[in-house]
């Protein structure tokens, strides 16, 4: 049916491309010419089209269905299988011949050791393949892996390349549809199962995250990471189609963006501290007299200069060699106080703090706690752009919401103000979902069975659903009504002017709109230097979109673009004008009105999956006094 289906269409295409030149009138002879090159173009095209068609009608199912970069085996994902069965039951693939590869999630014996039945999983898709194996078949491969009983493929972690037949399986097999029957065991890779981490049983995710470089092989880091992907695919592909430019900002930066004081500090002074000289002189390699010796040595040699030049007659000779004398002294003395300063390897300035001009950029630098102030300069000349990446946090926090590195995605519109702001994160959040519902169902529904009942249920809502939007001080009065009716009770009190606790949010979000809504218009005493004042003088054109099961998921805000205000409220939060000369040249030059927001990536993923812990949606989570990367 597909090779006629080509076929057909094939024909089709070229009867109608035929219909249309000949339907065309005569033209004059230089677009003749034009019209002569363009057909014999569109002739080669025709015919490489139809050979191409050709080509890949004359390939049997199975090598349409193969990995194009894993032709040393000629693999076909199990996704793909999977994808085709579904197609009709399993009946296409019937009786074809390919080859899987991929890990043992279980194995088993049967007939006295003689067939072996495995689940297999590529990492391609949660379902796993069911592969038959038989002793006949085993002996007779060659496989340079060193197994020699077919007993060595049974444990869980063992990698195989099998070639075998698709077939049906029995009509007592369950959840089954397909399964294949091996002809040949192309490769083996032992694991041992008295010490493989990763059991067939269910583990803790707490162990898991000790088991870092081997989590990837469980269905739910799997899940996860798939999941992941597609997210990020679905972020870069809303914003192309929304015409912003993607742009990389650093990860070392002078600038605290959000005035929290909590950042990773990058230097390169350090590495003295642990050579021989700083683990010798705990205390300054120069003693103190030393340098008190030369300074009154220096001071000598200026009084004499100085009462020579009040002789009537004083020698030009004689001057020249104190002068010299004067300048070897102030140099030795400053090399000396140089090294007086220098403690523990580390060298000190004049009162007392560290001498960055020393370091690798010459002063003090960190890693990024946001994009967005570098960013911004892009969205004054591109208009609408973006930024993807690693962003980083000194927090001293163990919840289950906070990691030290996390991704972001932040977003800048020009000519754009909060009521842009809040339509864009909504637009982006239900794209992320849609896209999620189209490529990732049975990853959610893996998740809606392992860990959340309402994920695919949440997901879909969010979706096909227009968010909620209320005020702050509108938020706020939501809260204090459902305190005094006994509603709900909240841990933290509730009154104008707080930051909105997750219990607060959740609230909002989960029973009193049942889907995501956006607060505005926060107080300006709890927000960032850079939002824009609103005209009542106390609150800023701010806003957070609350979801179930997480709470904040996106904050934002107008920038404010006045010059006047943005450097009095920079003052007012304790910062330096000169190290933000530079983003305020945004404002001296060309000022725009212009909006954005940030999105924190594992969080997305938190409400999408319904897992509960941060830790486990990010490959290698980082938090205080862990850095594990194997283990």
């Amino acid at each position: 049916k597909d090779v006629l289906n080509a076929l057909y269409k094939a024909h089709r295409n070229t009867q109608r491309r035929r219909r249309i030149r000949k339907q065309r009138a005569p033209l004059p002879a230089r677009e003749l010419y034009i019209y002569s090159i363009h057909n014999i173009k569109k002739e080669a095209e025709d015919k490489e089209e139809m050979e191409t068609t050709a080509a890949d009608l004359t390939k049997t199912l199975p090598h349409r269905l193969t990995s194009p970069y894993s032709k040393c085996f000629n693999r076909v994902p199990i996704v793909s299988v999977h994808e085709k069965a579904d197609e009709n039951g399993g009946l296409s693939l019937v009786g074809e011949t390919l080859v899987v590869g991929g890990w043992v999630k279980t194995g088993r014996e049967a007939d006295a050791g003689k067939i072996l039945f495995l689940e297999v999983n590529d990492g391609s898709t949660p379902q796993s393949l069911q592969v038959v194996v038989s002793s006949e078949i085993f002996s007779s491969s060659e496989t340079s892996s060193g197994v020699s009983s077919l007993a060595d493929m049974r444990p869980t972690g063992t990698s195989v390349v099998i070639e075998g037949e698709i077939k049906l399986p029995p009509e007592t097999a369950k959840g089954q549809v397909i399964e294949l029957h091996a002809s040949r065991v192309l490769s083996v890779g032992k694991c041992d199962a008295s010490t493989y981490p990763i059991a067939k049983k269910k583990q803790t995710l707490e162990y898991l995250r000790d088991k870092i470089h081997m989590r990837p092989r469980t269905n739910t880091i799997q899940s996860i990471a798939r999941v992941r992907n597609a997210l990020a695919f679905a972020t870069h592909e809303f914003f192309n189609l929304h015409g912003f430019c993607y742009v990389h900002t650093p990860l070392i930066t002078k600038s605290d963006c959000e005035g929290a004081g909590e950042m990773f500090q990058v230097t390169t002074l350090l590495g003295e501290c642990d050579e021989e000289d700083g683990k010798k002189f705990t205390k300054s390699s120069v003693e103190e007299a030393v340098v008190m010796e030369k300074r009154a040595e220096t001071a000598a040699i200026e009084t004499k200069i100085a009462e020579m030049k009040q002789e009537e007659k004083p020698s030009k000779s004689g001057l020249k060699e104190q002068n010299k004398k004067l300048e070897q002294a102030k140099k030795d003395l400053s090399e000396l106080e140089r090294k007086f300063r220098k403690v523990g390897g580390l060298q000190r300035s004049e009162d007392g703090t560290i001498d960055y001009s020393e370091d690798f950029f010459g002063e003090k630098t960190f890693l990024t706690v946001s994009g967005q102030l570098a960013v911004e300069t892009y969205a004054c000349a591109l208009s609408n752009v973006y930024t993807f990446g690693p962003t980083f946090r000194a927090e001293d926090s163990y919840t289950t919401r906070h990691l030290a590195e996390f991704w972001m995605i932040e977003p800048e519109l020009a000519f754009a103000d909060l009521n842009d702001d809040m339509q864009c994160a909504e637009d982006y959040v239900r794209h992320c979902c849609k896209y999620l519902l189209k490529t990732c169902r049975k990853d959610l529904e893996f998740f809606q069975k392992m860990y959340d009942k309402n994920c695919l249920e949440r997901v879909e809502n969010v979706a096909n659903n227009p968010f909620g939007r209320v005020s702050y001080t509108e938020a706020i009065e939501i809260l204090k009504d459902a305190v005094e009716t006994k509603k709900k009770e909240f841990v933290y009190p509730v009154e104008w002017g707080i930051d909105l606790a997750t219990e607060h949010e959740r609230y909002l979000a989960e029973e009193v709109y049942k889907k995501p809504v956006v607060v505005y218009n926060y107080p300006k005493d709890i927000k960032a230097f850079y939002m824009r004042l609103n005209p009542d003088g106390k609150t800023v054109a701010a806003m957070d979109i609350l979801v179930p099961k997480v709470g904040e998921l996106v904050g934002g805000s107008q920038r404010e673009e006045r010059l006047d205000v943005l450097e009095q409220r920079m003052k007012d939060c304790g910062l330096e004008l000169e190290e933000y000369s530079w983003y305020l040249d945004l404002r001296r030059y060309g000022s725009v009105t212009h909006s954005g927001f940030g999105l924190g990536f594992e969080r997305l993923i938190l409400f999408t999956t319904g897992m509960e812990n941060i830790r486990d949606v990010i490959p290698y989570p980082r938090w205080p006094k862990n850095c594990l990367e194997g283990h």
